[in-house]
């Protein structure tokens, strides 16, 4: 029968470990071509936004679809999963939290596989919900973080951030941008990350910008990278203004743009010198949605938790 599982059974169950192991596991298996994924299409509504997003991962067996409507008076996340040999829906998930680890747990892996193996410092701009799974997952890719300096521009919001995530707070976007690793996670639609700000050695980790009107990064941080990927090439054409827009200019050309799943795979090295600055450009793929709800499905039927449909 199909498991149903609440946000609070997905609180339960799934930890920043598990939500890593997952993506990492899930682009170990896009560079092997045992994954195909389809690019969010949002259906337009008065007010907000339909979407839908979904991937099969043979290798698992199971296919699913991630699908949220962000409206007025909020946004409701879902995913629903298939058994792909039965031929039977596997799991429904309500899937807010399940995608704030998936995202947290992606930045996680480019800092693995990215950022300098000595890296000590971590700088988060924006102070968010999906702010917070990027610091928890990347102090678990990343043991050697020691600190941790937030920026945003409303004072309540970062000193509840900075109690919550155990962070400094810092008294401008300068701050964060002169750590090793750097996540953009806002909302902002211009840029909120200056290229002259980031250190050499430093990796950006930009997650807050998915349609392409919106940018976090300004044409310098481009400028100065001497390695740019992303986690779709057929997304980042379609949602990434931060890349998008910086080929059109022809500061960048798509053929320089790399994904993140050949570095996972072991293609390419991506980080050529500890002084190179790299930059990793995330919208959010479903088949980490995937991944992690089969993770998710895995542990419950373990515990006993959810409840059957």
């Amino acid at each position: 029968m199909p498991l149903y599982l609440t946000e609070a059974d997905v609180e339960e169950l799934v930890t920043p470990a598990d939500a890593l192991a997952a993506v990492e596991g899930c682009f170990e298996r896009m560079a092997r071509e045992a994954v195909e994924n389809r690019p969010r299409f949002r259906h337009r509504l008065a007010g907000g936004a339909f979407a839908v997003m979904s991937a099969v991962d043979h290798e698992l067996g199971v296919a699913g679809v991630k699908t949220y409507l962000a409206g007025a008076k909020g946004t409701n996340f879902a995913v629903v999963l298939f058994d792909v040999e039965g031929a039977a829906v596997q799991a429904v998930i309500e899937a807010d939290r399940l995608g704030q680890l998936r995202t947290g747990a992606a930045s996680g892996v480019a800092a693995k596989y990215l950022a300098r193996p000595d890296a000590s410092s971590l700088g988060v701009l924006g102070c968010g919900w999906q702010a917070e799974s990027q610091v928890a997952c990347i102090r678990e890719a990343v043991p050697s973080i020691q600190n941790v300096v937030a920026y945003c521009r409303t004072e309540k919001s970062l000193k509840k951030f900075c109690r919550k995530m155990k962070a400094e707070a810092g008294e401008s976007h300068r701050d964060p941008a002169m750590q090793e690793i750097v996540v953009t996670a806002t909302t902002s639609p211009d840029p909120v990350l200056r290229g002259e700000w980031l250190q050499p050695g430093a990796l950006v980790c930009a997650m807050g910008a998915n349609v392409r009107s919106h940018r976090e990064l300004d044409n310098v941080v481009l400028e100065r990278a001497a390695f740019v990927c992303c986690d779709s090439l057929e997304n980042a054409k379609l949602e990434s203004g931060d890349l998008a827009e910086p080929v059109e200019q022809g500061v960048l050309d798509w053929l320089e743009v790399h994904e993140l799943q050949e570095v996972v795979g072991g293609d390419i090295s991506g980080r050529a010198d500890p002084e190179d600055i790299v930059v990793f450009k995330s919208n959010g793929l479903a088949a980490w949605d995937v991944a992690i709800g089969a993770k998710a499905v895995e542990l419950a039927r373990q515990r006993g938790v959810g409840r059957d449909l």
